[in-house]
């Protein structure tokens, strides 16, 4: 490749883009053994031999071999593991369209070329879209019910419990209790509700989906006042982790379901955290009424 007075910056961005396009094929071939469905093993294949022919046309630019990014497989493939292949492959798309965008910094001559590696990547989208039916995606009603009914139902707990006993092994125990009830209690009612739906979900693995999810929120919720005696600590870094729980949440949701980020974590913050503060002022208020010494 001839560069002109651009030289360097022309070569870094065809050096990285070469290097990415290599670390994108091992990712995609680790991915395509990993996957069960024999369908979207071969599609995700297919990808991964597009991934490798825009490589050598990179180094045919470069006259120049790159190694892989290590780091970047290895990041991709556990990623895949924990929360999985669609939210996975989205997030990998993400970077590749910021690649499109800096595909501009190469000369005119050399546009028809990027083009078709454009061409490529666009593909890959449409495909990777309708590639995956995960169980965990198809189930995000109810992780969503889980997470929301958790967060909502413990944080208002929590404050009224640290209010109202204002010892942390207390609260602790009662967050609990409160955690274990409230995940059996939303679990069979979410095993209810799906199993009077004529949907093509299982009402079993949407009830153990809500229940877990319930669990691993108040478990998160109630772990502060395992480590710290001041309630109101506890409870400031109870709040915190909801808040935490929730960005995450929606920024998974932001990714997987392409729905807009900011908006899902407000709306999720301003009702979970609304009712920690009615719940709060209410257990003050009843306090007060009562004339109970807190």
């Amino acid at each position: 490749m001839k560069f002109s007075k651009n030289e360097d910056r022309v070569k870094a961005a065809a050096l990285a883009s070469q290097r990415n396009e290599i670390t994108e094929h091992f990712i995609y071939l680790k991915l395509s053994e990993r996957e069960k469905e024999l369908a979207n093993s071969e599609v995700l294949k297919r990808i991964a031999a597009d991934e490798l022919k825009h490589y050598e046309m990179w180094r045919g630019y470069t006259g120049s071999d790159v190694a892989p990014s290590t780091l970047k497989i290895r990041f991709y493939t556990a990623l895949s593991s924990v929360l999985g292949l669609t939210f996975c492959i989205k997030l990998m798309e993400r970077g590749e369209n910021n690649a499109q965008q800096a595909y501009g910094a190469f000369p005119d001559q050399d546009r028809v070329n990027i083009g078709s590696i454009t061409a490529d990547e666009e593909r890959h989208e449409h495909e990777l879209i309708a590639l995956i039916d995960e169980d965990m995606l198809k189930y995000v009603s109810s992780i969503v019910l889980g997470l929301n009914d958790a967060i909502v139902e413990l944080i208002g707990a929590l404050s009224g419990f640290s209010l109202a006993l204002q010892n942390n092994r207390l609260v602790l125990t009662a967050g609990l209790v409160t955690g274990i009830a409230g995940s059996l209690s939303m679990a069979t009612s979410q095993y209810l509700s799906v199993k009077s739906e004529a949907g093509d979900k299982h009402p079993a693995k949407a009830a153990v989906y809500t229940g877990i999810a319930f669990m691993l929120a108040a478990v998160i919720l109630v772990f502060p006042y395992l480590l710290f005696r001041n309630v109101f600590t506890c409870l400031g870094l109870a709040i915190f982790a909801a808040i935490f729980v929730l960005f995450a949440f929606a920024y998974y949701l932001s990714v997987t379901k392409n729905v807009p980020f900011i908006k899902r974590f407000t709306e999720m913050a301003v009702i979970s955290l609304g009712v920690a503060v009615v719940t709060f002022g209410f257990t003050a208020l009843v306090s007060s009424l009562l004339n109970i010494q807190l």
